[in-house]
């Protein structure tokens, strides 16, 4: 997907290991291991992300480690794209089919800027008639990944309609919150 609106595949592959996990830094050995392209094209890309403000490098023990830049201009929809198309959200766009009938499905903001897992969070929610097992294997499969535990809360599309127009805390706290949207319309989704 990404590789055909940007120009570079190895730019690509740059820009989603960095805002997959957007708290991490790597040194230009460590990134060409990852995105598996040769060490010129990295360090060019790396160049061009930098001057373009996405990255940061500063030098540590002889070793120049990158990071992204979090208020850079266009990081929070850098940011959504990269997490619908990797990881988790990847996983479920790319699976819609076998996951069951999906009216919404979204990440919270907190879990896709990589923040520290709290238990009142939800990181995953998905409205609709869900294949439990399929979901389940994605979500074990992302929390390998970050080796943390993922919160997801499925819910059929009555209980969400009778639970939203109770303005059950709950609901409500998960619809109050920014998030990114992988499946259904958010007006609709938030309309109360």
């Amino acid at each position: 997907m990404l590789i055909d609106i940007l120009i570079s595949k190895v730019r690509v592959k740059v820009i989603e290991l960095f805002l997959a996990s957007p708290n991490s830094m790597y040194h230009v050995r460590d990134i060409v291991r990852r995105v598996d392209e040769e060490i010129n094209a990295v360090r060019r890309e790396l160049a061009r992300l930098e001057k373009t403000g996405l990255l940061s490098s500063e030098w540590r023990a002889n070793r120049r480690f990158y990071s992204v830049k979090k208020d850079y201009i266009f990081f929070n929809e850098f940011l959504s794209i990269v997490n619908k198309n990797v990881g988790l959200g990847g996983g479920i766009i790319k699976n819609k089919a076998k996951l069951g009938k999906i009216k919404y499905a979204m990440l919270s903001s907190s879990f896709v800027k990589g923040k520290p897992y709290t238990q009142n969070e939800v990181d995953l929610f998905v409205v609709g008639s869900i294949v439990l097992p399929e979901l389940g294997a994605i979500i074990r499969e992302e929390e390998a990944r970050r080796d943390r535990e993922i919160n997801f809360t499925p819910m059929t599309e009555e209980e969400f309609a009778f639970r939203k127009s109770r303005r059950d805390p709950f609901v409500i706290g998960i619809l109050a919150k920014p998030r990114v949207m992988l499946v259904g319309d958010e007006e609709e989704m938030v309309k109360l």
